[in-house]
């Protein structure tokens, strides 16, 4: 197990630490719920250093990462960022990820901690067609995710920068809590705004201090892995391993909007076919209708009983108060509104298809 630059500090914090894609994480401090409310209504922060970072350069940088990625790279001005998905050769999904474009010929890839080295040989593999120049900085850089309504007041005193004007998906590189060329993302997991700050690892212990006294009169906290999963549960954002792998497409998976087949990459066209003829299978999210809590791999069937699918992701709600889910459904069973039911130990508990997000903020 690696251990992320602050890790002592977590552990000294009273966070439990568990493995996580290889790495000692904290999943939480106080507890999830505490943790979670304190994200939707102030600010909190993540330390998930554990994922990966590549830089793509070169001339030919652009192309490569038109060739292995969904979305349309080509859009990015510099300080744009994009969400993508890598996907692979059988209808499935190898990653996804953020593409930031730092300079002219300059792309920074930010990917899952527990595919780092999948994706750095999967891209790899699709370089020798290309020869740009690929550096692996996972291990040299730390990732802090400073996420909340009250995130940008409380931070802006660190930053010579106008946090304000960062619009979600840009990103800014300038000075931060005192470190000169920190990497300023209005990008996160929550859907409740703020930051993502790259930095290096020598220089996260000066940042992670400047944040929490900065947002000391804010109530900030540190917050763990639990409550970043509920968080993004509520918005229904996917997380790979649960409800994207390398058995479910970007379109069964809801993500034809960052699948764009005016150009050519990687399995595009029997995506586009699969497109055209409608996948069998859809993911989509549901909320059940009596109490009851729905978890990863419980069976969900129909009104007889049949199996018609499975949950990829779960919980109980801390900002509704309520069990919702996600998973992949026979396309019959996908419209909204539609009644389905998951199968809870010996009881098939009643749930709705609804829209994307759960939590409307």
């Amino acid at each position: 197990m690696k251990n992320i630059a602050l890790h002592e500090v977590h552990v000294a914090l009273g966070a439990k630490m568990v493995p996580f894609a290889g790495f000692n994480m904290p999943v939480q401090y106080e507890g999830v719920t505490v943790e979670h409310h304190t994200v939707r209504e102030s600010v909190g922060v993540f330390d998930v250093s554990h994922m990966g970072e590549f830089l793509v350069e070169g001339e030919n940088a652009l192309a490569l990462i038109q060739k292995v990625t969904s979305n349309d790279a080509s859009k990015l001005a510099i300080g744009d960022a994009q969400y993508s998905c890598f996907p692979n050769e059988t209808n499935g999904i190898v990653d996804d990820l953020i593409c930031y474009r730092i300079k002219e010929n300059t792309y920074l890839l930010v990917v899952n901690a527990s595919n780092i080295e999948k994706d750095w040989d999967w891209i790899n593999h699709y370089n020798k067609d290309f020869g740009a120049t690929l550096r692996n900085l996972s291990d040299d850089y730390s990732l802090l995710a400073i996420q909340g309504p009250k995130a940008v007041e409380a931070m802006q005193p660190l930053s010579s920068l106008d946090l304000a004007a960062i619009p979600f998906y840009k990103f800014k590189v300038g000075d931060f809590a005192g470190i000169e060329h920190v990497i300023i993302s209005a990008t996160g997991y929550t859907g409740s705004g703020g930051f993502e700050i790259y930095c290096k690892n020598s220089e996260v212990k000066q940042i992670w201090d400047a944040v929490f006294e900065a947002g000391k009169s804010f109530g900030i906290k540190p917050i763990g892995l639990a409550a970043r999963d509920t968080l993004r549960l509520e918005m229904g954002y996917c997380l790979y391993g649960n409800d994207i792998d390398d058995t479910t497409s970007p379109i069964e998976a809801g993500l034809g909007w960052i699948t764009k087949f005016t150009k050519d990459f990687v399995n595009h066209e029997a995506l586009a076919k699969q497109k055209a003829d409608k996948p069998t299978r859809k993911l989509v999210a549901f909320e059940m209708v009596e109490k009851s809590i729905p978890r990863h791999d419980y069976e969900i069937v129909d009104a007889n009983g049949n199996i018609i699918g499975k949950v990829t992701s779960g919980t109980m709600s801390p900002s509704l108060g309520k069990g919702i889910g996600m998973g992949y459904v026979s396309s019959e069973f996908s419209n909204l509104d539609t009644e389905i039911f998951v199968q809870i130990r010996k009881n098939a508990m009643p749930a709705k298809v609804v829209k994307l997000p759960f939590y409307k903020g």
